[in-house]
């Protein structure tokens, strides 16, 4: 405990002397340090933790190397994470200790699926997670009490009530004597013990892993201790009343087990002024190692983002037999084939087992592989999302499905600032190789909260692989490239395309999740899509290709990474001269990405262009009103020539 002091000690003075080496933000668990300590004496060698960002102790305890932590902390390149994390976003330096989150209560899904990854493989472990008192009021921790609860995951959630919630004292918030009691409506296990003994939070640990293990469901261990310090570590407490610092004082675990530890005999005033003298002896090392350690080379900082792609390979005759199936046939096809190869492969999300999802995606998979490999969940994105981050770094390889795009939002924090983060964090040596299939567009009758097209906003995010299928071949082998990846990826598929009947060749060579496909090769300009509007940008090339004016095709395939190459070479070869389609609004779409790259590597002046795209609106119901603002073939081909058009005329009027 007193290691602990320490450590937070001089994280609070080299964060606030006039030549700090910690910038930033940091949270210290002074008042906190028995609760890792007593959990750790109980917890088993193999077992996970989750701390939130107050979790210091919590990777000491787990036997993070302090000269590396605090060196982190200090921004070091010898730090654990490289200067890349900081105080609060400590990632997997071990097995044992996953990592602090900096997102308040978003551990809680994670540890869903690291306990369900334990469960799987039959392991004798447990995960545990923690938050403050003030986290129980987020959605996602309240989505992994309900899917902790009903695969009775062992998991041990742990509440450091320390009786704030930031700045705002948390009784006036909950109306609740004990937090604890708010696992009830979950069916879990709780209790509310002293966080000032070890001995006591040693022995409830001890009760709770017990119970978990032997399959009893989550358990909720609210820990109450005092806040001696300030939320952060320039807060002045201002808004804090002075009875409420001195009543803390009173309850400093450092204070009371030394009390103890003299009353019962155990040591004396002596014998601990010299342990102290001699841990402050070796900490005093530590310091002077972590000053004189280096600071992060510059040129790394753009390192380890995603894994290198390998180059794709020149696609081998024969590709094998050819099968003609609809792309939602395709999509069932590519799960099955992995689901077969490899036992690491996981398909879980709402109504995906025993429905075979709405849209027959995975019909039957939960027949054949049962219900321990493909499996239906809440109704919680977050838990979904979350749970496949955890499964990945436990060496699984989930494919989770979202609904429609849509829902994506009510659960984004899973996907880019947890799973996107992990391989930049901790410099390539763990990552979350997970699959989130989801599908997105308009179709007639679908409402404004079920079209819309969001990829641009996913394509913004560093650390992830996104990709838009067009065809059934490639909702086959797309998919599959993404399962073999060693990052992130979102499969975005289209709705109004799951029926639409194509060639796949299933034997083909496996690809890799990057590259343009050129559908078509002419002279006069290119026509650039992906996803959903692709069927009309091949008619368009038809309808011109029947007016004289042979055009490029160029399906994009993949957003995040764009294959720069291909797209420079297909629209260097027609003049310069391109229609951008998409199906996404027009303004901040992924349309206007591609423009200014080409304009970056062809130069302003060799580029005419132009965007199709649906207008600044909301979708409407309306089949009627939807035909009037969806790109379709007739606006396409008004584009391309216009563009045709404006292009004979000086260079300078293709802007206009």
């Amino acid at each position: 405990m007193y290691r602990i002091r320490q450590f937070e000690q001089s994280a609070l003075d080299h964060s606030t002397s006039k030549e700090a080496l910690i910038a930033g933000s940091v949270h210290l668990c002074a008042g906190q340090e028995a609760v890792p300590v007593g959990a750790m004496a109980a917890l088993g060698a193999d077992d996970r933790v989750i701390a939130t960002y107050r979790g210091h102790g919590w990777a000491l305890e787990t036997g993070v190397p302090a000269r590396e932590f605090f060196a982190e902390l200090c921004h070091r390149q010898p730090g654990v994470n490289g200067g890349r994390s900081g105080s609060a976003l400590i990632t997997a330096p071990n097995e044992r200790f996953v990592g602090e989150n900096s997102i308040v209560g978003a551990g809680g899904p994670i540890a869903c699926g690291i306990a369900l990854a334990a469960r799987m493989e039959g392991a004798n472990r447990v995960c545990v997670v923690t938050f403050g008192d003030g986290a129980t009021s987020q959605g996602a921790l309240h989505e992994a009490f309900v899917f902790a609860a009903a695969y009775k995951l062992p998991v041990i959630f742990v509440c450091e009530n320390n009786g704030w919630s930031e700045m705002t004292p948390t009784p006036s918030i909950t109306g609740l004597e004990r937090l604890a009691r708010r696992a009830n409506g979950y069916g879990m296990q709780s209790a509310t013990i002293d966080g000032t003994d070890p001995l006591a939070v040693r022995d409830s640990f001890a009760l709770a892993r017990a119970a978990v293990l032997a399959g009893k469901g989550p358990a909720l261990i609210e820990c109450r201790v005092p806040r001696l310090w300030g939320h952060y570590n320039r807060d002045i407490e201002h808004y804090r009343p002075k009875s409420d610092r001195q009543e803390s004082l009173t309850r400093d675990p450092l204070a009371l087990m030394e009390a103890r530890l003299c009353t019962l005999g155990v040591s004396s005033p002596d014998e601990l002024a010299i342990l102290r003298d001699r841990l402050d002896r070796d900490w005093s090392a530590v310091l002077d190692a972590v000053r004189a350690m280096p600071l992060p080379d510059p040129d790394s900082a753009a390192e380890h983002v995603v894994a290198p792609v390998p180059a794709a390979k020149a696609q081998a005759e024969p590709r094998g037999a050819e099968k003609e199936i609809t792309y939602i046939q395709a999509v069932n096809e590519a799960l099955k084939r992995e689901l077969a190869e490899r036992a690491d492969v996981l398909i879980f999300g709402e109504d995906v087992g025993h429905a075979g999802g709405i849209f027959g995606a995975t019909r039957y998979l939960q027949r054949d592989f049962g219900a321990d490999r493909v499996f239906d969940t809440p109704i919680a994105e977050a838990a979904i999302l979350g749970s496949a981050v955890g499964l990945a770094l436990e060496g699984k390889r989930p494919v989770v499905e979202i609904m429609w795009a849509d829902f994506l939002l009510v659960a984004m924090d899973q996907i880019i600032n947890q799973a996107a983060n992990i391989r930049y964090l901790t410099r390539g040596t763990r990552t979350a190789p997970m699959v989130v299939r989801v599908q997105q567009g308009a179709t007639p009758g679908s409402t404004a909260q079920h079209s819309q097209s969001l990829e641009a906003m996913l394509a913004h995010v560093p650390g992830l692989r996104v990709g838009l299928p067009s065809t059934a071949d490639d909702a086959y082998h797309m998919l599959r490239a993404a399962m073999h990846g060693d990052d992130p990826a979102v499969i975005i598929e289209s709705r109004a395309l799951y029926q639409r009947p194509g060639p796949v060749w299933p034997d083909a060579a496996r690809q890799v999740t990057a590259g343009a496909a050129l559908r078509r090769s002419g002279t006069s300009l290119t026509l650039l899509g992906w996803g959903a509007v692709m069927p009309a940008v091949e008619a368009a090339a038809e309808a011109l290709d029947e007016e004289g004016t042979d055009v490029s095709v160029l399906d994009l395939r993949w957003l995040s990474p764009v294959d720069w190459d291909r797209v420079c070479a297909t629209v260097a070869a027609t003049g310069g001269r391109v229609v951008v389609v998409h199906e996404a609004n027009l303004t901040g779409g992924f349309g206007a990405e591609i423009v200014t790259g080409l304009a970056e590597r062809l130069g302003p002046a060799a580029l005419s262009f132009r965007r199709v795209a649906t207008p600044d609106v909301r979708m409407p119901a309306s089949p009627v009103l939807q035909a009037a603002l969806l790109p379709d073939a007739a606006k396409i081909v008004e584009a391309a020539r216009e563009l045709l058009l404006s292009n004979a005329q000086p260079r300078s009027e293709a802007y206009v």
